[in-house]
């Protein structure tokens, strides 16, 4: 019998009434259960805290915390501010692993059991997740995910204790997702999306924000990581023949170079940029690097 190693699962939310209860269906149908599931609505006008504490006043393990609403949806940061504020009344301290999850899931019952056996095989393994996927007239359809052998989607993320302790506190800004990978890789850990662990995402990403203000989002994320210009430039040009045709690639190239124009801040972490920046001109010369 496999003796599972313990974890435990933030959940920050805003305004999920609609879809939050296909995830807590899901937390309390896993075959092994967290020590703990903190979920952190950061300011919701819906009925999403009616929903949660339907189930949180059955399951001891399920909590709710209530932030004030600040009157807007912060993009990247608001997620994360949340999450800490979660982190931080945790009750458990005895765990293994640490989740970051959405309000907007569906995943089989055998979801987390899954993702840990992969954890147990491979010590190295510092960051993983399942595949996050779109309902599309009744079929699953992979939503963008990126290189899976690199990245793993901030929908679902799940984090040995050695690597966490080594790469937190993640950052409170867009571009946290593809920063703590960096960071993991750059201390010699892996990080990887299970293909074959499929989830549901219920609300399209970026469904909040449009599909401008997602791309420029993004594009500002790579800026802050502190993207190399070529790589970006490449990257660029590589989406345009993608969905959203043309209007992604634009958002993306705009909201990376207006970071430079408006001198936003990057991630104050030199020999990180420096490490990202080799690994992409690694990949665009054909040369080792982290990006498949």
């Amino acid at each position: 019998m496999i003796r599972y190693p313990k974890y435990i699962v933030i959940t920050p939310v805003r305004d999920e009434g609609e879809y939050i209860e296909k995830t807590l269906k899901s937390m309390i149908s896993q075959s092994v259960y967290p020590q703990e599931w903190m979920i952190v609505d950061d300011g919701s006008t819906d009925d999403t805290v009616h929903e949660i504490n339907k189930y949180a006043n059955c399951y001891s393990w399920i909590k709710l915390i209530q932030r004030p609403n600040r009157g807007f949806r912060k993009a990247g940061g608001g997620v994360i501010e949340a999450f800490y504020e979660g982190y931080n009344l945790l009750e458990s301290r005895e765990w293994d692993f640490i989740v970051k999850l959405d309000g907007d899931l569906s995943f089989g019952p055998d979801y987390f059991e899954n993702c840990l056996k992969y954890f147990l095989e491979d010590k190295s393994l510092g960051i993983g997740g399942g595949t996050v996927c779109l309902l599309n007239n009744g079929q699953l359809k992979i939503d963008s995910i990126g290189d899976p052998l690199f990245h793993v989607r901030g929908a679902t993320k799940i984090y040995r204790r050695e690597c966490w302790e080594q790469i937190s506190p993640l950052v409170k800004a867009p571009g946290w997702d593809t920063i703590d990978e960096v960071k993991a890789n750059m201390h010699g850990w892996k990080t990887q999306t299970f293909e074959n662990l499929k989830l549901i995402q219920h609300k399209g990403t970026g469904a909040a924000d449009g599909i401008w203000r997602t791309w420029f989002k993004n594009g500002r994320a790579n800026y802050i990581a502190g993207y190399h210009p070529l790589f970006m430039c490449f990257k660029c040009v590589k989406r345009i023949l993608e969905r959203p045709y043309v209007i992604g690639s634009i958002g993306l190239f705009y909201g990376y170079i207006s970071g430079y124009w408006e001198k936003v801040p990057k991630i104050n972490d030199k020999m990180l940029i420096d490490y990202l920046r080799k690994q992409q001109l690694g990949r665009l010369f054909f040369r080792k690097s982290i990006y498949k």
